[in-house]
């Protein structure tokens, strides 16, 4: 598996398998036990891989936020200094639901079990949390830069409307009824140019 040692490559399983279950039955649903069963171990031997429950919750959560934040920087690092708004938010967009899906038990156990999980998990997962949600407001102050934005926009306000309808995707997005690109384009369209026919809040 990649080059990985026996112990990463059981480290890998029992993560995925975590997240899948994490995903489907909520945090109180799933034990270590049903974990190691599915992961062929004892579940004694999971100690060897993380020292609790809440050591490997934490990791999946972790995970689940990793993946979306390196996408979406190496998305935005590639553009040129000078990209328009128009394609660093759509850059954003398009990866955010892109990695979303494509690792979608770690992302949906994420956005699913976070209100579950113990005061202490949430505590250690803020971190990543944190480096996400500064992602994006380095994204919306750029854009703002480059005179793509309008000045009085609230970033964390937009932030927190564009990452909250592109999470909740996971409730309704359905590949066989349409592609995360065209999605992507159809929520980049309604980000830059609103719903209204005029430019009126009147």
């Amino acid at each position: 598996m990649n080059g990985l040692t026996r112990k990463e490559q059981t480290r890998e399983r029992v993560l995925k398998i975590a997240a899948r279950q994490f995903r489907q039955s909520g945090y109180a649903g799933v034990s270590l036990r049903s974990i190691a069963e599915e992961a062929g171990i004892k579940a004694g031997s999971l100690y060897y891989h993380f020292d609790s429950k809440e050591e490997l919750v934490t990791a999946v959560l972790d995970r689940g936020i990793e993946v979306v934040c390196d996408a979406v920087r190496e998305s935005i690092k590639a553009l040129p200094d000078d990209a328009s708004a128009g394609r660093l938010l759509g850059t954003g967009i398009r990866e955010h639901l892109r990695t979303f899906h494509a690792h979608d038990d770690f992302t949906s156990a994420n956005v699913r079990i976070f209100g579950q999980v113990p005061e202490s998990v949430r505590s250690a997962n803020l971190a990543k949390r944190k480096q996400y949600d500064d992602l994006w407001n380095q994204l919306l102050q750029r854009s703002m830069r480059n005179s793509g934005l309008r000045k009085s926009v609230d970033l964390d306000a937009t932030r927190l409307l564009l990452l909250g309808a592109l999470n909740a995707t996971l409730e309704w997005f359905d590949p066989k009824r349409g592609s995360i690109d065209d999605l992507a384009g159809k929520y980049t369209d309604i980000v830059l140019n609103g719903v209204l026919a005029e430019r009126s809040m009147t």
